[in-house]
């Protein structure tokens, strides 16, 4: 398994930085997030020159891009042509810099719009962008968040749009607090369609976030998952306005590469 990390960690560091970074603690990839005033450059209106040394940097690093994590939702019908139009710029964007993966939401489902309106929106916005995915060498990963925490919706739209260009990145701490399902429970459901994971540890209640094996959401079991289908991508941890990352990027690297060496 090979380990990443979010840009919400290293916000105010340039691509460079967070590249040594990534290295300096032994991760193999960074998750780049978009449209959220990250130090490092990389947005869907970034000039093609600009988007050929962004490819050169990351190549001559050693280090990759994991994944581009974008805020595109589809559950509202009303705002579908132009969250399809965003995932189209953002395809173009992971393919030009190398980013395999796309992190998508299917995103709230608005007053007045049922649920399966708003499943029916993200089946439709998904399949239209699917075929440009392909082409691109990019995975669509829809993301067990908001009100898709439950893995049976997730998987009831992915079973509908039936396309290997759009996948899942599973949030393990999602379809546990919000939707009140084991991980293996929400494995088993999403298994034929895990490209991408997101970790991070905290409390079911109110949420606070904590060091992964100290909170109330079992990590090591998520290895043992993995480590189960043979899982060769990314393992990509979202720590959102948290402590230092000089504290605790090398703390829960070593944490899951724990766990990783005690089950093999």
């Amino acid at each position: 398994m090979k380990y990443a990390f979010m840009t919400f960690s290293t916000p105010d560091l340039t691509l460079e930085e967070t590249l040594k970074t990534a290295r300096r603690y032994g991760y193999s990839g960074i998750e780049p997030r978009l449209v959220s005033k990250h130090r490092h450059g990389i947005e869907t209106t970034t000039s093609p020159a600009e988007r050929k040394a962004i490819r050169d940097k990351v190549c001559k690093s050693g280090i990759e891009l994991a994944c581009l994590a974008t805020s595109i939702k589809y559950a509202d019908p009303a705002q579908a042509d132009e969250m399809i139009e965003t995932t189209h710029d953002s395809i173009d964007l992971a393919g030009d810099i190398g980013a395999p993966a796309l992190r998508i939401f299917g995103g709230p489902i608005p007053e007045g719009v049922t649920r399966e309106q708003a499943a029916d929106s993200v089946t439709r916005s998904l399949r239209r962008v699917a075929d440009h995915a392909a082409e691109r060498n990019v995975i669509v990963c829809f993301e067990t968040h908001d009100h898709w925490c439950d893995p049976a919706d997730v998987a009831g739209v992915l079973k509908r749009v039936n396309h290997p260009a759009i996948a899942v990145n599973w949030d393990v701490m999602h379809p546990v607090r919000q939707a009140g399902k084991t991980m293996d429970e929400a494995f088993e459901t999403l298994r034929p369609w895990i490209r991408h994971l997101h970790v991070h540890d905290g409390t079911k209640g109110e949420l606070k976030m904590l060091p992964i094996g100290t909170g109330d959401f079992d990590h090591r079991r998520v290895i043992e998952l993995m480590n189960s289908i043979n899982y060769t991508g990314f393992i990509s941890g979202e720590w959102i306005n948290w402590e230092p990352w000089e504290t605790h990027l090398p703390r829960e690297i070593a944490t899951l590469k724990r766990y990783e060496e005690e089950i093999s």
